[in-house]
């Protein structure tokens, strides 16, 4: 058994758990196996990029030829049902575990990406589109709670924030497929990394948490000592204590079986409400800061503004640069915390929109354009100019690439990364299928009102909008936001129980301070709410 006394580098975690790469590696491995479902559900996010030009102008010999009105829906329709399968997501999964649901979610991706090859009508391509979304929906409990119960404190930030980095890369992917293969052949390649997370989820532990609501105290145990470094069982006799302890005084509060008003009740106390609307907050000025609209729109977008690069390239470094973003995230928010990052990513964005915005405004209303010397000689002999050159175009493309990456290295991620911490362990499947879906109907909707924006308020005023709502949210977040980097689950929900506040300082020390509320609450068998029986069944 590792003690605090025995660590090599003298850093200890909760339960003298020493903070070395061995009890580090099988928590990355676990998280990097349920990234293998995020990659997959980012594939089906970008696969409509490369289906509707090919459906649109179909190539000789295919047998799909769609209208303007149905490629609409193709880019939308799986976006739709995303929020229904977030609100069902908790109640879905929650009875047959984390793991299993992780599994069992792949078959209707499976199901879609043969639906996509095989498709002959419009209507195949409708159902593969309705069941990836309603897939992706679902699977966000079971991911976002399983990595928050198996990693410790000081890897959870950084290895939650690698769920929206492979997201990014599977949608990515299919940027890069669509360049050297058919649509159809893209669609059954990416049926193979589907069959490879679930044969690699057979391999990493179910939550010890959810097998400790279920009475399984051996398994719990096995999955303890795998997660903690496949040690001995006498490692984890501590950590395994306290969540029996946990499990037996929630039951002992609550003899009888919860009505279905009581479980309501839960999502009414502020535990759950003043998270829940932080989350959705995040959500907000994530998605109407620009970065949604410019992933969405990115080719109109860098045409509208001249961009001195091909449209398309352009694309593609956008691409790079947001998985640049994250990966800077995974790799700071440890040492940074997470209230750093997000007012310099908000703050950041709010500048570059704005600047965006002053940009368009000030070509509008002067002239700054430039004429190369084979237009001046056509003017010189009365000939009209048959190109004009803006000399200032690398400016707006600069703004747009630099608010990808900045975005990318908080803003984007905050919310994804504080669905796992910040719901109580009773609310924590509901709260994050139902914040998730807080998080696409807002995405959605930024996307349906851009258009409409262009128009009614041009490029300058579309993102002017944009920069005060990033100069606000860096404002807000500094008086909303607490310091989660580094802080165990029941300090988190202690703090949004009002029973004690947390600091803004990131815990890095060998021993914690123990006050006199945390040792009371320690008495009581409370010492970590992410060890209680995840009862949310509504």
């Amino acid at each position: 058994m590792i003690s605090r006394q025995e660590s090599m580098d003298g850093h200890t975690s909760q339960y003298g758990y020493a903070k070395n790469f061995r009890t580090a590696l099988p928590q990355f491995i676990a998280v990097s196996v349920k990234n293998l479902l995020l990659l997959g559900y980012g594939m089906t996010l970008g696969f409509p990029t490369i289906l509707i030009p090919a459906v649109k102008t179909p190539a000789v010999g295919e047998e799909l030829h769609l209208t303007d009105s149905e490629v609409s829906w193709i880019s939308s329709l799986n976006l739709i049902v995303v929020p229904l399968g977030c609100a069902l997501s908790g109640v879905v999964t929650s009875p047959m575990g984390r793991r299993r649901a992780m599994q069992v979610v792949n078959l209707p991706f499976f199901i879609a990406w043969l639906m996509f090859h095989f498709s002959s009508t419009t209507e195949h391509l409708y159902g593969a589109l309705i069941l990836t979304g309603l897939a992706g929906g679902i699977l966000e409990a079971p991911v976002l709670t399983y990595v928050a119960e198996i990693t410790q404190p000081h890897l959870r930030g950084a290895l939650t924030a690698t769920s929206s980095m492979c997201i990014i890369i599977g949608v990515f992917t299919q940027f890069l497929f669509g360049l050297f293969m058919y649509w159809r052949t893209v669609a059954l390649v990416n049926i193979i990394l589907t069959v490879l997370a679930v044969i690699a989820l057979c391999f990493v532990p179910e939550s010890p948490h959810w097998l400790v609501s279920r009475k399984r105290y051996n398994d719990a145990k096995k999955s303890l000592q795998w997660l903690r470094g496949w040690t001995d069982a006498t490692a984890v006799e501590e950590e395994l204590r306290d969540i029996k302890a946990l499990f037996k005084t929630k039951k002992a509060q609550s003899e009888d079986e919860e009505t279905f008003l009581e479980k309501i009740s839960n999502y009414t106390d502020k535990g759950f409400v003043l998270p829940f609307l932080l989350v959705s907050y995040s959500f907000f000025v994530g998605h109407f800061c620009g970065m949604t609209t410019l992933q969405t729109f990115a080719v109109s977008i860098f045409q509208m503004l001249e961009a001195p690069l091909n449209k398309y390239y352009a694309t593609l470094i956008l691409g790079v640069l947001q998985i640049c973003g994250t990966v800077i995230c995974v790799l700071l928010v440890h040492y940074t915390g997470k209230r750093p990052l997000t007012f310099f990513s908000t703050g950041a964005a709010g500048v570059c929109a704005l600047l965006v915005a002053g940009y368009d405004g000030y070509i509008k209303t002067h002239d700054i354009t430039l004429h190369s010397s084979a237009n001046m000689t056509n003017m010189t002999s009365g000939s009209s100019p048959d190109v004009v050159i803006n000399p200032y175009s690398w400016i707006p493309m600069t703004l747009l690439m630099l608010l990808a990456l900045i975005t990318h290295t908080g803003i984007r991620l905050l919310p994804w990364i504080l669905i796992g911490e910040v719901f109580s362990a009773k609310t924590r499947s509901g709260g994050a299928g139902l914040a998730s879906a807080v998080g696409y109907v807002f995405g959605f909707l930024t996307n349906k009102m851009y258009i409409n924006m262009v128009d009614r308020f041009a490029v300058w005023g579309t993102y002017g909008f944009y920069g005060i709502v990033g100069l606000t949210g860096c404002i807000a977040f500094y008086f909303i936001l607490p310091e989660t980097e580094g802080k165990t689950l029941n300090e988190i929900e202690d703090h949004y129980a009002g029973r004690k506040r947390l600091t803004n300082a990131v815990y890095r020390s060998k021993k914690r301070p123990k006050t006199e509320i945390s040792s009371m609450f320690e008495n009581k068998g409370t010492i970590n709410p992410s060890f209680e029986p995840d009862i949310s069944k509504l």
